[in-house]
């Protein structure tokens, strides 16, 4: 082992690939945030370079790269691996060391999460998979409705009420926007019906039990989710500090365990 040990963690994502880079006592040194776009090992190898060079650190001094994410097994750099509910049950665990509900909101699957103290999953549930795919049918959205994804909330905030968006399948959601364009709604209401409509996913999952911790990239860039979250589960909603990249600071303590573990 060297004598200082560094470890990194990759959030493989279908939106974006995270990267961090943790020191022996947990510090974060580097980190960086890619857009997903061509080959997921591209973007990966990509995210870890920038972070390692915001670590001022190189690969070799690297003891374990731990992967989690969707795209994570095509990153050659990745030494080992973590389920996306393990990670971001770490990362919560990092900021309330107590038991709680996390619910991972991320650009694919949202997990709803009962956590330990010690930032252990006792139980994992998802949503349908026709309900997959929440943060790309944001992103979506937003290219739709001719504003950039931290506009759609500003949009949404102007609406008196909310249009339906209501299917829960990511794609024929997609198309309901279309058709509710040609009806002459306005893009403030479908902005707004499209924040209501992940929020209605999510709620469905269930397992809500306080205190309720949010991860994930839609807490970053679509807070409306949460507030309609709130009302829907009538328990406040907790956040993560940078919650788009929970993954990879999960994954990095991830490694950081197994590392320490094999000393």
């Amino acid at each position: 082992m060297p004598e200082k040990t560094v470890v990194a963690g990759l959030d493989v994502g279908t939106e974006c690939v995270k990267a961090i880079v943790l020191a022996e006592d947990g510090a974060i040194l580097g980190r960086s945030i890619v857009p997903t776009r061509g080959l997921f090992e591209d973007r990966a190898h990509e995210a870890l370079v920038a972070a390692l060079d915001e670590a001022q650190v190189g690969p070799d001094a690297l003891s374990e790269v731990c992967g989690t994410g969707f795209g994570a097994r095509r990153s050659t750099s990745v030494t080992s691996g973590a389920t996306e509910p393990t990670c971001h049950a770490l990362a919560a665990c990092r900021f309330y060391s107590y038991p709680m509900t996390v619910v991972d909101i991320g650009g694919r699957e949202p997990n709803v999460i009962r956590v330990d103290e010690e930032g252990r999953r006792m139980e994992s549930r998802s949503a349908r998979k026709c309900a997959l795919g929440i943060g790309t049918f944001l992103m979506f959205a937003a290219r739709h409705l001719d504003v950039h994804a931290t506009g759609l909330e500003e949009l949404a905030a102007s609406a008196e009420q909310p249009a339906r968006i209501g299917s829960y399948c990511s794609i024929f959601a997609g198309s309901e926007i279309m058709e509710r364009l040609r009806e002459g709604v306005s893009r403030q209401e479908i902005a707004l019906g499209c924040i209501h409509s992940i929020a209605e996913r999510i709620f469905e999952i269930g397992g809500f039990i306080e205190p309720l911790v949010v991860t994930g990239g839609v807490a970053e860039y679509f807070p409306g989710v949460l507030k309609a979250l709130e009302r829907m589960t009538g328990l406040q909603v907790n956040v993560v500090p940078e919650p788009i990249s929970a993954g990879a600071l999960g994954a990095a303590l991830k490694a950081l365990e197994d590392v320490h573990a094999r000393a």
